[in-house]
């Protein structure tokens, strides 16, 4: 799960607003989840009496899947969308099968529910001897409270946020009135369905970990990041669409070159956040796991298998072979 779906669920904790679900991930993958725990954590649940509904058919091969193999152990790797339109058709039967076939499912986090995130969040996101009104020019700080006007709040209400956080809010809650919806994802649909086979679900990191990182960023990079969705929100849903649709059709080179648009080319910070960190983490465990036997279905988020210091770069220098399906 993203941590701007925790964000949406921990926003009043932080500051007794309703911001609703706060699904900045929706703006683009910049806002996926933040970076992993060294130990996979896992949650495991009961088969459920009801199978998983079909999941709609993509045109095409859909979404992309790759597949890493050795002698006894096969990981496949499915980029996601945590938030989608529903009724988007992105199944296929490669999915169907690679999934079916594994004996582990792995995500970026597998206790979406995690208590501590709202008191990271106050811990690490509101500094009130620091207020944004001190550090934003006073431009830049006027077109933030209209941003937060747009969601119901007021610059003066959030000036003890600290830039990111303030990001979060005024980014979370265009693709939610777009109609993108996180129990439309990919990422929900298929833990669902794990569930309901009774897999047990494996997650890279924990949402503790992902929060500090980005609140980790230097001061600079996250003004650059608040500023990015101030001046630019009303492209939120438009690079959201283009995403999904490159998705959709198999372009990693595309979904790639939009998420850089909010990651890199705001700041390298922000990139290094967002996907450095956290794909070698990650590498980390997928090595492990290919060190023993079985089969491993993997569903991240989809930059970090197309974007720039990919899952699968990382994978390939350490001199694994990494397969388009």
């Amino acid at each position: 799960m993203t941590l701007a779906n925790r964000m949406g669920r921990t926003a009043n904790h932080v500051s007794r607003m309703a911001f609703g679900a706060c699904a900045a991930l929706a703006a683009s993958a910049a806002l996926a989840a933040f970076p992993g725990a060294a130990h996979a954590q896992q949650a495991t649940v009961p088969a459920a009496a009801v199978a998983a509904p079909a999941i709609p058919r993509a045109e095409g091969a859909g979404p992309p899947l790759w597949v890493v193999r050795d002698a006894d152990s096969t990981v496949y790797l499915f980029g996601t969308i945590h938030y989608l339109r529903p009724g988007t058709a992105w199944g296929s039967d490669k999915v169907d099968a690679a999934f079916a076939s594994a004996d582990q499912f792995w995500v970026e986090v597998a206790d979406q529910d995690d208590p501590s995130v709202a008191a990271v969040a106050q811990q690490h996101g509101v500094t009130p001897d620091r207020p944004l009104s001190s550090i934003l020019s006073a431009e830049d700080f006027a077109a933030f409270d209209k941003a937060a006007q747009g969601v119901g709040a007021s610059g003066a209400a959030m000036d003890a946020y600290r830039p990111w956080l303030a990001a979060f809010m005024v980014a979370g809650t265009a693709p939610i009135q777009a109609g993108y919806r996180p129990d439309a994802g990919v990422d929900k649909t298929l833990m669902d369905r794990a569930r309901a086979e009774g897999k047990t679900i494996h997650g890279f990191e924990t949402a503790d970990i992902q929060l500090r990182l980005i609140a980790g960023m230097s001061e600079e990079a996250q003004i650059a990041y608040l500023n990015n969705y101030v001046r630019n929100g009303g492209q939120i849903v438009p690079k959201l669409d283009q995403t999904v649709a490159a998705w959709l059709k198999g372009d990693a080179a595309e979904v790639g070159r939009l998420n850089r648009l909010d990651t890199r080319d705001i700041h390298e910070d922000v990139h290094r956040a967002a996907l450095i960190v956290r794909n070698a983490d990650w590498t980390d465990q997928i090595e492990t796991m290919m060190q023993g036997s079985g089969s491993a279905f993997v569903a991240v988020g989809v930059a970090h298998l197309a974007d720039q210091d990919s899952l699968i770069d990382m994978l390939k220098a350490r001199g694994f072979t990494v397969e388009r399906l």
